[in-house]
């Protein structure tokens, strides 16, 4: 058995992409987009109870009046005290303060999941990887449109950008 990732909660922060209904809904591979998002709540779930931040991405398409339907982040996903980004390109540190709202709270460390894991998590994580960020990915916390896209993103370029775990071998340390 693999040893837990211990991290420390006051430096670390949970980074969930696109958890919204009209991309949860899609026919995602390696698992559901209900997986995906039950294993996403679980962390959010654990990283607040740490005290660690909890920051929720989100897009928004850029140019139109209205955003399709399904377009918010999924009911009951936002927490009191969380941070909501809302993102207009594939990346989540892009024009939207989302760099500003994690160095304020003296984060070092980005814990990584969400949907898609070869578009808006990749975007994200090599965006965080160039502003000096270590970065984590939770396996089981993505999907995306296929396999091979997953697989891609989860065995030959996160190796490379940072540690790839399963939520299971997750822990924050205790103050």
């Amino acid at each position: 058995m693999t040893a837990p990732l211990t991290l420390v909660p006051a430096r670390t922060a949970l980074v969930l992409v696109d958890l919204m209904d009209r991309i949860v809904a899609l026919p995602l591979e390696p698992r559901k987009g209900t997986e995906v998002l039950s294993v996403a709540e679980e962390l959010a779930h654990a990283f607040r109870a740490a005290g660690a931040p909890v920051v929720l991405v989100r897009v928004e398409r850029p140019g139109v009046a209205d955003q399709p339907p399904g377009s918010g982040l999924v009911h009951g996903l936002l927490a009191e005290g969380d941070v909501e980004i809302v993102k207009r390109t594939i990346g989540a540190f892009q024009g939207t303060g989302l760099d500003e709202a994690l160095r304020a709270r003296g984060v070092t460390t980005v814990v990584l999941g969400g949907i898609a894991t070869n578009l808006g998590v990749e975007s994200t994580a090599r965006a965080a990887g160039d502003l000096g960020y270590d970065l984590v990915f939770v396996e089981d916390a993505m999907a995306a449109l296929t396999e091979a896209e997953h697989e891609a993103s989860v065995k030959l370029d996160f190796p490379r950008l940072g540690t790839v775990v399963r939520a299971a071998r997750l822990r924050l340390a205790a103050d």
